[in-house]
């Protein structure tokens, strides 16, 4: 029988296909279960139209058959099945795809479910066979055929018998190699893994010959091997199911089943959009961090399905970095995907899915937050730090989105409260949204620094993640509500009487200050009489945009810019120990500086900064002890 060649440059598209088109092997088994799935679906579509044609759903199935002995794989359906003249087009055609023109044809009978459109997922099986067999017969005839090929060099069509409509292709698994294991696709637990994994929604049964064992009947500790053909893909996927018709339950073993995670989720997010673009979704906010979230191996990403065909496992662009919590899946039939359905073409349908889920899910988190407060509070200890970042990154761009979900602990309420909490309390006298930065609730507790804040009655927000106050610095105002470290120079409270005799005060002791910041050098920027403290001797304060705790933060990443705030040095001249500076000063210079460096080095361990000397240090707290 004459060898045929493949048409026009249909050869150097077949070498390339299967040395480039696909990443992953294993595809081959869902492009060849996808065209049967279409083929059984055209027979439905025909139906809607031919009187002559009864089709009865029961009767229409997808087998997958593996034969170790002869190294052969078989898949099998109960389609529309091919004529000589289908066989030559689609298979003798690359890129010519006869569910692409069927789907053009029937697009009032809403055929836009076929699955195949490219013409070359057929010709995936030469990446796993030497030798690919398609026995065919089509629904209103007597004849059938068989088409064979090895691939690149050409192939053959002739008569053959075939009881049954439908179609046939039988792979001849190509030999194990030093680098290539070729058996797994003649294994049974390996097949069905692999049909799970990208096949599970077919809308037909994908059906296996599974061995096994059980006991034998009527003897005690003895087995017997068996074979029972079993349905091995669920069909019907559960986001095309009607929301009412399924519990809390449902969704929560779909996430156990799709290993999202292993704790279960805070809620879910059930989608079914039929507009311009058209897609159903099911997202999930987790109750816990993954063990690796924030880390460089953690991958974010939805799945993604076309007409219930995976085709992609984690799609990034789905979600927005500072939502990269939410787990879950897509399915739609609008995507433009690429050649090989392994990945998209970045299209305005992509943009336009991952705006609506981004909207869909701050829609949840502020539900959350308003309605279940415990529950939002438990997601926020998880990924707050997330949401945080996404206002500090791209230069502030999504803060608008997010800073209505952010929580940070009140001075007042002991609790986390939100910016909107916050503002709602402020009475009319109050200028700023007040803050503090530290390691911990308890530190900043006892930080000089809020002294006059909190003496005034006003309510403090407790920084203490070190992403905190670089989203605030982004966020800059909230409702109008400019934030304020409590650390900063000018609080903006006004002065009282008190106040007052601190600033006559202050301009008395000038000559004192400047020989303290002679001393200190550019340690400090400056050193004055403090308006906040009240209690405390000392503290420090910064001007300026950079702050003690983000100095801190900074020096503390792998590159350490060795960057400095602008530090000052505050001290309380109410506290007895400004009576024993005036008097080192009138008196002692040595002294004085011994008491200036005391001083700042307080200072610097209150802020959990590190002190230059320690030893020096420990020798000055003797020499006042002596």
């Amino acid at each position: 029988m004459a060898k045929k060649q493949f048409k026009a440059e249909s050869k150097r598209l077949l070498e390339m296909m299967i040395n480039s088109i696909y990443t992953q092997r294993e595809i081959f088994l869902r492009e060849l279960i996808s065209n049967a799935s279409d083929a059984v679906d055209k027979i439905y579509y025909r139906a809607l139209t031919d009187e002559q044609l009864v089709f009865n759903k029961e009767d229409y199935y997808i087998k997958v058959t593996a034969d170790k002995a002869n190294r052969t794989l078989t898949i099998s359906d109960t389609g529309i099945g091919m004529t000589k003249e289908d066989l030559e087009n689609n298979l003798g055609i690359i890129a010519k795809s006869g569910s692409l023109a069927f789907k053009k044809e029937n697009e009032a009978q809403d055929g836009h479910n076929i699955i195949g459109q490219f013409g070359v997922g057929f010709y995936s099986a030469f990446m796993v066979a030497d030798v690919v067999t398609v026995t065919s017969r089509a629904v209103g005839s007597e004849e059938a055929y068989k088409w064979e090929s090895t691939g690149a060099e050409g192939y053959t069509i002739e008569a053959a018998e075939k009881a049954t409509v439908g179609t046939e292709i039988v792979l001849k698994i190509k030999p194990n190699t030093e680098d290539d294991q070729y058996d797994e696709f003649l294994e049974q637990y390996r097949l069905k893994a692999i049909i799970k994994k990208y096949s599970d929604f077919i809308r037909y049964p994908i059906k296996m010959d599974i061995s096994g064992s059980r006991p034998k009947e009527g003897e005690d500790n003895e087995f017997e091997e068996y074979v029972e053909e079993q349905t091995v893909n669920s069909m019907v996927p559960i986001w095309r199911k009607n929301k009412s018709e399924l519990t809390d339950a449902d969704y929560e073993n779909f996430y156990a089943e799709k290993r999202y995670g292993f704790d279960k989720p805070l809620k879910h997010i059930h989608l079914s959009v039929d507009g311009a673009v058209r897609y159903q979704a099911i997202l999930y906010i987790p109750e816990s961090t993954p063990f690796d979230y924030y880390t460089k191996e953690f991958e974010k990403g939805l799945e993604l399905y076309s007409n219930g065909v995976l085709i992609m496992d984690k799609c990034a662009d789905l979600l927005p970095d500072y939502f990269g919590f939410v787990k879950g899946m897509v399915d739609s039939e609008d995507l433009s995907l690429n050649i090989s359905r392994e990945m998209l073409q970045h299209d305005r349908q992509l943009k336009q899915i991952a705006k609506n889920i981004q909207s869909k899910i701050k829609s949840q988190l502020q539900s959350l937050l308003k309605d279940e407060r415990e529950k939002y509070e438990k997601f926020y200890e998880s990924f707050g730090r997330q949401l945080k970042f996404g206002v500090y990154n791209d230069y502030g761009m999504h803060k608008d989105v997010l800073q209505d979900l952010l929580m940070f602990y009140s001075s007042k309420e002991k609790k986390v409260v939100t910016l909107d909490e916050y503002v709602s309390r402020m009475t009319e006298e109050q200028k700023y949204i007040y803050y503090a930065t530290g390691e911990s609730k308890e530190r900043i507790e006892k930080l000089p620094q809020t002294e006059l804040v909190a003496d005034k009655g006003f309510e403090i927000l407790y920084l203490t993640d070190d992403i905190d106050e670089f989203a605030i610095k982004i966020i800059s105002s909230y409702k109008d509500k400019e934030f304020k470290s409590v650390s900063s120079g000018d609080l903006g409270i006004e002065a009282d009487e008190k106040d007052k005799e601190t600033e006559a005060e202050a301009n008395e002791s000038k000559e004192l200050f400047e020989a303290m910041k002679a001393f200190l050098g550019d340690k400090v920027k400056s050193v004055r009489a403090s308006k906040r403290l009240k209690s405390h001797p000392v503290c420090l304060t910064t001007e300026g945009e950079l702050t003690i705790e983000m100095e801190k933060i900074l020096n503390a990443m792998p590159n350490n810019p060795n960057v400095k705030a602008d530090k000052v040095l505050e001290i309380n001249v109410n506290h007895a120990v400004f009576k024993s500076l005036k008097d080192a000063h009138g008196n002692d210079a040595e002294k004085l500086n011994l008491y200036t460096s005391l001083l700042y080095n307080q200072a610097l361990l209150i802020e959990g900064l590190p002190i230059g000397d320690p030893v020096e240090f420990t020798n000055d707290i003797c020499k006042v002890m002596v």
